[in-house]
């Protein structure tokens, strides 16, 4: 769906063109527009580049979130690039799954898990490259982060 903020002077970006992707993404993108501590946020505006380990080919990630915010500490901002994913996706896959079909064979399932967690690591890997390069943080934030279930 399309967000539009309440307050797009916050956004960082074209503020027309603020697509979420899930309800998580759009519960973030309400607190970001309304929190008094956010200075600017942006989703999907910046590009990090990564080697897929599926592939071996070059690609391009689009974080779902970069904020700047005022830390509480310091009373400075600081930027963090977040990532919105379910918890279950934020770890490597459990091979205790591996043989779960009644063949014994290596599941479909499992394979697909193993997919996509080889390529979510080498995408935060990149992330947390580019974040460090430029002094920023970078974080994953699951339906523990956004108080979802």
């Amino acid at each position: 769906g399309r967000f539009r903020p309440k307050n797009p002077g916050k956004y960082k970006g074209d503020p027309t063109k603020i697509i979420y992707r899930s309800l998580w993404e759009l519960k973030f993108f309400k607190r970001c527009d309304i929190h008094p501590d956010v200075v600017w946020w942006q989703s999907e505006e910046v590009v990090v580049p990564y080697r897929s380990p599926i592939d071996g080919k070059a690609h391009r990630y689009f974080p779902d979130v970069i904020v700047n915010i005022i830390n509480k500490k310091t009373g400075k901002p600081g930027t963090v690039m977040i990532e919105i994913k379910p918890y279950a996706q934020t770890r490597p896959p459990n091979i205790s799954n591996k043989n779960k079909t009644p063949s014994g064979r290596v599941s479909r399932r499992y394979l697909n898990e193993v997919k996509t967690w080889g390529v979510n690591e080498a995408k935060w890997n990149a992330a947390k490259r580019y974040c460090d390069q430029r002094g920023w943080e970078f974080q994953i934030y699951t339906e523990h982060e956004l108080g979802i279930k």
